[in-house]
Order: structure tokens, then sequence, then C-alpha cells
């Protein structure tokens, strides 16, 4: 497994202190991206929450999916909880070291005082101790919370004094940003008022026998959600209900549960459980399986194979300005593009880590995650090898059908609907609910290709200026 030795710099260590009216908590950032370009230490917020234990207990929830691993738990933890200051709220996220959960606190607009934050993204160092302090935080006595040193201090910092390297996975970078975008999928399928919202989590198992019970289910009934043995209509999958042990920390200021979920088809499939907080959201998104991470789901390999969307994400990261919503009907006004070529285009970038998406505002936000994601796409094994596929010729086009040759086998790739199946192994274990396997995703490209070099072929025998072509078909 290739990873790679993340370093973290900190000015100094987070910390609750007692302050003048209350008490002060000082979240420290590492280097990170903004506006401006590439800071140090990034400073995002100075001021006070409206609910100061909500919000302790949120950030402590995010912390512990950081920390956890819910299948092997011998291994150490890796990276502080990332933030991004999109101007209107503050957003925590931080993904769990066995590639399965991924955590969100939302802290709006009315969490923060209506205060602006700053824009950009950067790590934010959740120690022990802090996190000692912030457990026993009780009541709401004012807090005032500032994330990065304060703006006239930044030019007299001498260095970084605390400094943290963790081992960084491509698997574990591939999954914190495909998570979101499987999430794109998900609708609203419940939603729970604060009692049975309670009542409900409170029911499930908090031990470790869920990762091998497989996935449970559950439907609406009522204003509650009622365990069920099978994929009925309507229902949602729980897989690994032990997983949702950190929305515990907030139950006390929960105001209702949210449930989201694509439909149900039979399989085990991905959701994600929102607890609405005042002036705040948590959010955990499960993968499929306790035991199966979100590196391997798969489900945008096709957009990432494809050289025009590629091309599109450059031009929309450019457009992009850390928008807390971003509305793709104003990016195609801006670059010419088609609303469809935009979401593409989002959905790369996804992957990339470059943007996050809100299940509750149904909408792509944008944060630039502060390590290089696009190596989790440079080293993606199904992707790779498709490439390696089509570089060695070992794709014949023939119509609907075509055939790969990988090794000494020969497997046959059709396409029915524009959905590809293949005669493979990978295809006959999960029939595409995995994403394209490695000979369809490179009979994809290899199609591709060939109506590219059709396209340029038809250009050279009109006559027309590479210029001229490239204005026809659009802006790039």
């Amino acid at each position: 497994m290739t990873r790679s030795v993340q370093a973290l710099a900190y000015a100094r260590p987070s910390a609750l202190a007692s302050a003048e009216g209350g008490r002060l908590l000082g979240l420290e950032t590492s280097g990170g991206r903004t506006p401006t370009g590439a800071q140090a230490h990034p400073h995002f917020f100075s001021g006070f929450l409206t609910s100061p234990q909500t919000a302790a207990r949120g950030l402590l929830a995010v912390a512990d999916v950081a920390a956890a691993r819910y299948i092997d738990r011998t291994r150490r933890p890796l990276l502080d909880p990332v933030v991004t200051g999109n101007g209107d709220r503050l957003r925590f996220e931080s993904f769990s070291g066995c590639c399965g959960v991924y955590a969100r606190l939302d802290v709006l607009r009315e969490g923060l005082d209506g205060a602006e934050t700053g824009h950009g993204t950067t790590n934010v160092d959740v120690n022990n101790p802090l996190r000692e302090a912030l457990s026993r935080m009780t009541g709401d006595e004012p807090l005032h919370l500032r994330v990065g040193p304060q703006e006239l201090a930044v030019t007299t910092l001498d260095g970084a004094v605390v400094e943290k390297k963790v081992p960084l996975p491509d698997r574990w970078l591939r999954g914190f940003a495909e998570a979101q975008v499987a999430s794109v999928a998900f609708d609203l399928r419940a939603e729970l008022p604060a009692a049975e919202a309670v009542r409900f989590l409170r029911s499930l198992p908090r031990g470790s026998g869920g990762a091998s019970r497989g996935a449970m289910w559950v439907v609406p009934a009522g204003k509650t959600l009622r365990p069920t043995t099978r994929p009925v209509a309507g229902a949602v999958c729980l897989p690994g209900p032990e997983r949702l042990a950190a929305l515990q920390r907030v139950l006390r200021q929960a105001t209702a549960l949210r449930v989201y979920g694509p439909p149900a088809d039979g399989a085990a499939t991905a959701s994600a459980w929102e607890v609405v907080l005042p002036g705040m959201r948590l959010t955990l998104t499960l993968s499929p399986e306790a035991s199966r991470g979100f590196s391997g789901e798969g489900g945008v390999l096709e957009a990432l194979a494809t050289e025009e969307a590629a091309q599109d994400a450059e031009l929309i990261s450019v457009l992009l300005a850390w928008e807390p919503r971003i509305d793709p009907a104003e990016l195609a006004a801006q670059s010419g593009l088609t609303v469809e070529r935009v979401r593409a285009a989002l959905t790369r970038l996804g992957t990339a880590g470059r943007v996050g998406y809100d299940i509750a505002d149904a909408a792509y936000f944008h944060r630039e995650l502060p390590y290089d994601a696009d190596r989790a796409e440079r080293h993606n094994p199904r992707l790779v090898a498709a490439r390696a596929l089509v570089a060695a010729g070992s794709v014949e086009l023939a119509g609907d059908l075509a055939s790969v040759f990988s090794g000494e086998r020969r497997y046959q790739v059709r396409e029915t609907g524009g959905v590809l199946s293949c005669t493979c192994q990978w295809w006959s274990d999960y029939q595409g609910r995995r994403g394209p396997c490695k000979h369809a995703l490179a009979v994809r490209m290899a199609r591709r290709g060939a109506v590219a070099t059709g396209a340029r072929v038809a250009v050279a025998a009109t006559g027309t200026t590479g210029t001229s072509a490239l204005t026809a078909g659009g802006t790039r």
C-alpha cells in the first residue's frame, strides 16, 4: 500500500483556558490554503459561540472519528481534523483510520454569534489535554473561539514548536475524498424529532459486535425508525450501527435526526446520519460495510477516466471562491460549459478533495484539503491498470462488444444502454455496485480515444484550424 508522511506544524498546542468574561478555546492551525495562497498558520475566526457546550461536544465527536479504527484497533491515529472557513460558517471534518466513517461538524452563522469567518482550509490541533478539557465543560459559560493565531501575532511567531508526523496511505486519501462524492446520490429518507432521535440512537449497540453482523436496515415508522431484517421499500441501510457511537456526544443538545441514503436495491449501501443542533449540524457518513472502506467504491472512476472532465475541472477550479454553496448553473454561465459538464467537473474535483458535499444543502462547497489529494487519483489501482491496458493496445473494439486481453486471459465487455458489463470475476461479484472493473474502464477510455481521433481526422479533412476547432467545441 502506497503511503506518504504528512507533517503538521503548529505554533503552539491548542488549549482551553480561562479568560476575562468566560473561557477561550484556541485552536491552532497548521499549513493550509487560502484565497491569497498557502499560509503556515492561517487565521479563520475570532468570536463567541452561541452554544459553547454543544460546540465542544461536536468537536470531540469529530475528533473521536479521526482517532477511530472500527475494525483494526491497533493502528495509531492519523490526521488532526480539517477546518474550512466559508465566510458564513466553519466546517470541521475528519475521516476514520479504517476508511469507513466520514464526520463533519458544520458550525453555522447562527452558531457563531453572527460573525463572519475567513476563507481557506487547514488542519487544527486537537491534542489529548484539549480533549480532556473539552470533556469537562459544563453549562454554557461564554466561550470565545479563536481558529488560528491572533492576526496581529502572526508575524511575530518564532516558528513551529509542535510538530506531528503521521502516515497518509493512498487508501485513506481516496476514501476521504470519495465519501462525500458518494453522498451526492443520497436523499432525505427520514427525520426524527429530538425525543425519538435520542431514543433510537441510544438503542443501538455500542460494542464491536456490529462489525461482524453485516448490514442492519431501518424503515420510517411514524416519528421513529423501526429495524427490519431486509431492505424493503423505503428502508435505509445502517451498516455497523456501533459506528454511530460518536453521535452519543451530542444527544442532550439534539433537536432532530435526519437520515439520508440511496434507494434500497437489496444490497448494503452507504448512508448518512445528521444530528441537528442549535446553530450546528453533526453528520456521520458510513461506508456500506464496517469492514469495507470508501476507497474501493469506485463510483466516480468513469468521471476520472475522461480527459474532457479533467480539462473542465481545471477550468472550474479557477472559478471557485470558497463558496459555502456552489451553484452549477452560475458556474456554467461563467465557464461556457453545460450544467452537466460542470457537475462532472465537480465530481472530479470532489475526488481530489477540492470540493466537499453538504447533504443538508444538497450542494457542493469549496475547500482545498491540505495535502496532495490528487495523488489518490494518480495511484488509484483500477484507474492505473485501465490506463496500462489501453497503452499496451490490449483493447479491441467491435461495436457494442469489446475484447480486453489481460495477462493470458481474454475478457468480453458489452455495452447495453450506456452501461458496461464484463465477464471478469469483479463484475460477477459486484454487478457494477462498486464501480466499473479495470477492463470496462479500459474500454471506455479506448472508445473515447477513438472518438477523439475520429474528430481530429474529420477536422483535418475539412481544413479547420486548431483554434477554430477549440472554439467550436466550447470553452475548455
